[in-house]
């Protein structure tokens, strides 16, 4: 049994997080609004989601950590979100987020994009995650529907999640166009959270899209390096980096400072219907960006089979 360790986020009114959230990215962005609405129905267009929303008991799941994958990957370090749903004392949650494929279930390595409606008593998984790999033929960005040839809901090495029982509710919808400063959306959220609040951690997640516009995302190789990678541009120069284009609707899991757990404390992976995907750096096209969101304050945070040996490369 993976080792789970338990804390409670500092939870905001939507109505405060929605105020400081504003003022915040007018710092970063030419044009902000940040206002509390319904979550949209997350089944329709654009996202199709096996989930209504992003409410209900919302949490933070830090699974495995950047120190399976390097220097060296542990490949035996295999996960499964039911299991994951269980761990977070949530069975049956609904998981957005980042993490890394099953390399046992696929062969190879790959970002995998994770949209899971876990198992209930009721009604089995329905996994609606993606995965971005390097397409063999052209090494090119492969996005697939998981499902489309795997059964199960397996993740390995490492994966940020954002969890919630999937129902409607009100949330934080954050509107962002033009960027003119020099952090990246999800980096400037977490910015604003960490200035904001201080000591007291804030976690968040949901999901956002880039409606207009291009951003810069990178791909694993299907191989894992032979070589150690003992420095962040050892990391660089062994990931694909490619510019893909909007809309691509994004997870991003964010936490504003690290209580001791040895978390990552941002992680957004992107999908589209115009088979582009992978892990989000940043908007290649600032002046013509426009960013949509809706997230929520999670209540609490789990971290599970944290690494014993840790270290800070590849974590950006």
């Amino acid at each position: 049994m993976a080792k789970v360790e338990r804390f409670a986020f500092h939870v905001p009114s939507l109505e405060e997080l929605a105020g400081v959230l504003q003022k915040g990215l007018k710092e970063n962005f030419a044009d902000a609004q940040v206002s509390v609405v319904d979550c949209p129905d997350l089944t329709q267009e654009p996202f199709k989601f096996p989930a209504k929303g992003i409410c209900g008991k919302p949490r933070i799941a830090d699974v495995g950590g950047v120190p399976y994958l390097i220097p060296v990957a542990k490949t035996e370090k295999i996960y499964d979100l039911n299991a994951v749903a269980k761990d977070i004392e949530l069975p049956g949650a609904f998981f957005l987020g980042a993490g890394a494929v099953s390399s046992r279930i696929t062969g190879g390595n790959a970002e995998l994009i994770p949209i899971v409606q876990t198992k209930s008593e009721k009604k089995p998984a329905v996994n609606g995650s993606y995965f971005a790999h390097i397409n063999p033929a052209d090494k090119g960005c492969l996005l697939e529907k998981y499902s489309s040839k795997y059964t199960d809901c397996e993740f390995g090495l490492l994966a940020n999640l954002y969890a919630s029982e999937g129902q409607p509710g009100k949330v934080i919808e954050v509107k962002a166009n033009g960027r003119t400063g020099e952090l990246n959306f999800v980096s400037c959220l977490r910015q604003i959270l960490e200035k904001h609040y201080g000591e007291k951690p804030v976690g968040m997640g949901g999901t956002f899209i880039i409606q207009k516009g291009k951003a810069k995302i990178h791909i694993m190789p299907p191989e894992f390096s032979a070589c150690p990678l003992n420095t962040d541009e050892d990391v660089n120069n062994w990931l694909k980096f490619f510019e893909m284009k909007a809309p691509l609707i994004c997870q991003p899991v964010i936490v504003s400072r690290d209580p001791g757990f040895d978390l990552r404390l941002e992680h957004t992976h992107c999908f589209s219907h115009h088979g582009e995907g992978g892990h989000y750096h940043q908007d290649t096209s600032p002046d013509s960006v426009q960013y949509r969101g809706y997230l929520l304050p999670a209540e609490l945070l789990f971290r599970i089979d944290r690494p014993a040996e840790t270290h800070l490369i590849g974590r950006d």
